[in-house]
């Protein structure tokens, strides 16, 4: 198992997300997805679900 992924929606890198205790620690790849910044995850799936919820308008992006 990976410690580190690539996050794309759409075509568009949201992020990586690296293995840290408890799950998977976000860094967003650009300012679209910074309010998922430093979330942890329980993994690379959900934050990918996380980003694809900001593209889709069901997350702000500044919340």
């Amino acid at each position: 198992m990976s410690d580190t992924y690539i996050i794309e929606v759409s075509s568009q890198a949201a992020g990586i997300v690296v293995r840290d205790r408890g799950g998977f620690r976000f860094f967003a790849a650009s300012h679209r997805f910074n309010a998922l910044e430093g979330q942890v995850f329980r993994n690379a799936r959900e934050a990918e679900r996380a980003a694809l919820r900001i593209v889709t308008g069901e997350l702000s992006a500044a919340a």
